[in-house]
């Protein structure tokens, strides 16, 4: 038999990953969202990679993946007021979901300075079939990434926002 796409292929590892049903300890995403976000930082050259939900005018890191030694320390269940944040900014369409050196922006006071360096920045919002949007996937690096491609992040964000809009019932099913 020969199948007619690569098996190791980064998107269909993703793929298959957040198709499998879910019983992690997070009932609102998939077990397997870490390892996803680890084969997308990985992938990007990124030191990170999380999902965010933004609810109750906050922004609430759900699950997170750094590099090691990274520093500062995110961890899932942290939060922020939502409007301090970069990932609103992106669904507002105040900040690209692309910026390959963030410096500028920072610089500018278009983007909020987080206190550390950042490179290159990847965002792209979480909607769900509703058109709701349920959070971020977002990734980035403290250095510059200029070949830095967001089009794996928006696959994998669809794919997640498809897991997301499912209900319990229907996922376990």
């Amino acid at each position: 038999m020969q199948l007619d796409y690569n098996p190791a292929d980064i998107e269909v590892k993703i793929s298959e990953l957040l198709v499998a049903t879910s019983d992690g300890a997070d009932p609102d995403l998939p077990a397997a969202v870490l390892e996803v976000l680890r084969l997308i930082r990985t992938k990007l050259s990124m030191d990170v990679a999380f999902v965010s939900e933004i609810t109750d005018g906050r922004r609430m890191f759900k699950c997170v993946d750094s590099a090691a030694g990274f520093t500062p320390r995110l961890a899932a269940g942290m939060s922020d007021p939502v409007e301090e944040s970069w990932c609103q900014r992106v669904v507002e369409g105040r900040l690209p979901q692309v910026m390959h050196d963030a410096a500028p922006y920072i610089a500018s006071g278009q983007a909020p300075d987080p206190g550390f360096p950042i490179g290159t920045h990847l965002s792209t919002p979480v909607r769900l079939s509703d058109g709701s949007v349920y959070g971020t996937l977002c990734c980035f690096s403290k250095g510059v990434q200029p070949k830095a491609d967001i089009d794996l992040l928006r696959r994998t964000a669809n794919l997640l926002a498809a897991k997301l809009g499912t209900p319990p019932a229907a996922a376990k099913a």
